[in-house]
């Protein structure tokens, strides 16, 4: 029996070492699955919201003598950024930098479409271009939620895979730091609307 003990030891401490590396690969893998949901709940609230411009577009344009380069201005935004596709499994910072500010620009557009309406009052009392109103910003509020849950998603896989010794693994398992969504630079400032 005293022969076999170093092999019973090292058996074990290999099995040991397997489990826990097995652990931190697992833990990356499932971390790195809840950003990818998060990422898919942005795009579909993005989505959302570019499915409601098209509706509010056309609401706008058969109730109104509308601006035509104001509805240009979103119909254009709105294909750019449905045209920027982002890779959960691999996202840059400059995928992130490239769909916000293609997002920005919608919401800039959109911005501009929704004072420019002010001047209508008929429009104003469409009951469709009310409601589709509502549904603009309860969507805008949803986008909101899902970048936040995707930021929460993205921290603790970016902990896991930095903190001593997962760090070492981790990166030979290929798993990288996911970039964290952020504003656009300039979205402090209000949008300027000018007539």
């Amino acid at each position: 029996m005293r022969k076999f003990l170093p092999w019973i030891i090292g058996i074990g401490l290999v099995l040991i070492l397997f489990f826990w590396i097995k652990g931190i690969n697992n833990s990356a893998v499932s971390l790195n699955q809840n950003i990818e949901e998060a990422w898919g709940n942005v795009e579909t609230s993005y989505q959302r919201r570019n499915d409601l411009i098209g509706n509010l577009v056309n609401t706008v344009k058969g109730a109104a003598d509308f601006e035509k380069s104001t509805l240009t201005a979103v119909i254009e935004a709105r294909a750019k950024a449905t045209s920027i596709q982002v890779d959960p499994t691999n996202i840059t910072p400059e995928q992130l930098a490239a769909f916000s500010q293609a997002q920005s620009g919608v919401s800039s557009a959109l911005s501009r479409l929704l004072v420019t309406v002010e001047q209508y009052p008929d429009l104003k009392a469409n009951q469709n271009f009310l409601k589709l109103q509502d549904e603009l910003a309860s969507t805008e509020n949803q986008i909101l939620t899902a970048r936040t849950r995707f930021n929460e998603a993205v921290k603790p896989y970016n902990t896991h895979i930095s903190t001593f010794p997962n760090s070492i693994f981790a990166g030979m398992f290929g798993f990288q730091k996911k970039e964290y969504f952020k504003a656009v630079e300039g979205a402090e400032k209000p949008v300027e609307v000018k007539f």
